[in-house]
């Protein structure tokens, strides 16, 4: 990498960082993707799984904000992991984003794939091959914006994540004002009770609500970006995770009052369309295809944000090969980073097609997904708590803030991961353990060049 370029300083504001948090949690893609999977899982107990798994969030982003103030680095988990823990832990960390959001550029760029051929070609939404060749096209569209630069990236999310927001908010407001009074679903308060789960159908719950949540840490990926590092970063990962909450309480608590269980179970991937279509007149329901189509592209281009920037930090500090940390010259973007996850996913997406259904290989991605998440969430909320340590028995706020939160979330999200474990697929397996562990070898490799390098030069 020249000396002379460095990622593009202060390009963001507070405004535009929330607005990439919010984008990266993908309300309209997570919902749609996810709901289906939630209430099959746990039933009328989906939004209670939502509002425990947003308050673990919670102790998650504090990690983030506080460790954040330590050190503004784009590398986030693997830089604060490996320097309050050990090189190896920080590494691993990094690598399971790295996997995540290889894994992503499948689950996230086919319900795009599939919300286009809704609106243009319908008879092929159920064709993977179709679907696998148009999430193709998205991926190359959506890596060049990223490449481009981060303002052309922050304008488009700014549009993107407004329309389906305003998309979103206009459903479940429907849904109160024309079911409140006739609901097919009764409200209850029960539908948030925390002693009406066992444990597995907790971690169950948990495991799918991660995938709801994941992606807000995309402010931090983007902190030596944005003006006022330290501080901007973390605020607005608090402020995105407050909305996304509220907005993913509210649409689930809405599909509960609007559909049938047969109605949430057929719809898979289209579940707001099928929420939209009971409550708009068509065309006009097509908003919520449109919506979602959105929300894809714009946690598609928020995931290949976090995988450029970590695998950058890596590549800097001289824990991957530093190749990747070479950033273009005028964009100040690291181009070949960016073109790594771009490669890969199109790689993904070709042996997707493979699949004989699109919701085969959502669930899967889904599942794993959730693992690789709970992994290095928990090892930052932990690297809080014991950096902090010593500030946060200052008074009992800054203990909650700092130690009890924090780790409370991470001791649940260790449960999650290793509950999940028992209930994963070959495949899911394969893709999570396997994903995991295969980063030792490009860790080795590198460790081994470094000290032929420092003997060469001795």
């Amino acid at each position: 990498m020249s000396d002379q370029v460095t990622l593009a300083k202060g390009a963001l504001g507070t405004a535009e960082s929330v607005v990439m948090g919010v984008a990266g949690t993908a309300p309209a893609f997570s919902v749609a993707a996810t709901t289906a999977t939630l209430v099959a899982a746990v039933g009328l107990l989906s939004p209670a799984s939502i509002f425990y798994c947003g308050l673990i969030m919670l102790g998650v982003t504090l990690s983030f904000m506080y460790l954040n103030r330590k050190d503004a680095s784009a590398g986030a988990a693997y830089a604060w992991v490996g320097q309050v823990f050990t090189p190896t832990l920080g590494f691993l960390s990094g690598w399971a984003l790295l996997v995540a959001s290889a894994v992503f550029m499948v689950s996230g760029t086919l319900p795009a794939a599939t919300a286009t051929l809704l609106l243009i070609a319908p008879a092929y939404t159920d064709n993977t091959l179709a679907v696998g060749l148009i999430a193709m096209v998205w991926l190359t569209l959506v890596s060049a914006v990223v490449i481009k630069g981060i303002k052309p990236t922050s304008y488009t999310q700014i549009v993107m994540t407004g329309g389906e927001v305003l998309v979103l908010v206009l459903v479940i407001v429907l849904s109160f004002v024309r079911y409140g009074s006739h609901p097919t679903h009764p409200f209850s308060w029960s539908w948030f009770s925390l002693t009406a789960f066992t444990p597995g159908t907790f971690a169950t719950g948990a495991l799918t609500s991660l995938f709801f949540f994941w992606g807000w840490d995309v402010t931090a990926n983007l902190n030596e970006e944005t003006r006022d590092a330290e501080h901007s970063a973390g605020r607005a990962a608090l402020c995105s995770m407050a909305i996304v909450m509220l907005i993913f309480i509210a649409f689930v608590c809405a599909t509960l009052l609007v559909l049938s269980d047969d109605e949430i179970q057929q719809s898979v991937t289209n579940i707001v369309f099928t929420l939209a279509d009971h409550l708009l007149p068509r065309p006009w329901s097509y908003v919520a295809v449109l919506a979602v189509m959105l929300s894809s592209i714009g946690t598609l281009e928020t995931s290949i944000l976090q995988f450029s920037r970590t695998l950058f930090a890596q590549a800097r500090d001289g824990s991957l090969n530093p190749r990747y940390a070479r950033l273009h010259r005028s964009w100040q973007t690291p181009w070949v980073a960016t073109m790594v996850i771009a490669g890969f996913g199109l790689v993904l997406l070709l042996l997707s097609t493979g699949f004989p259904s699109v919701t085969d290989i959502i669930k899967d991605s889904v599942n794993s997904i959730g693992f690789l998440v709970a992994f290095y969430y928990s090892l930052t909320s932990l690297a809080c708590a014991w950096y902090y340590r010593k500030e946060g028995l200052a008074g009992p706020i800054a203990f909650l803030l700092i130690i009890a939160w924090p780790v409370a979330s991470a001791a649940v999200l260790i449960f999650i991961g290793l509950y999940s474990l028992q209930t994963f697929d070959t495949v899911t397996l394969v893709i999570a353990i396997g994903g995991l562990l295969i980063g030792i070898v490009p860790m080795l490799l590198n460790r081994r060049r470094q000290r032929a390098a420092r003997v060469q030069f001795s």
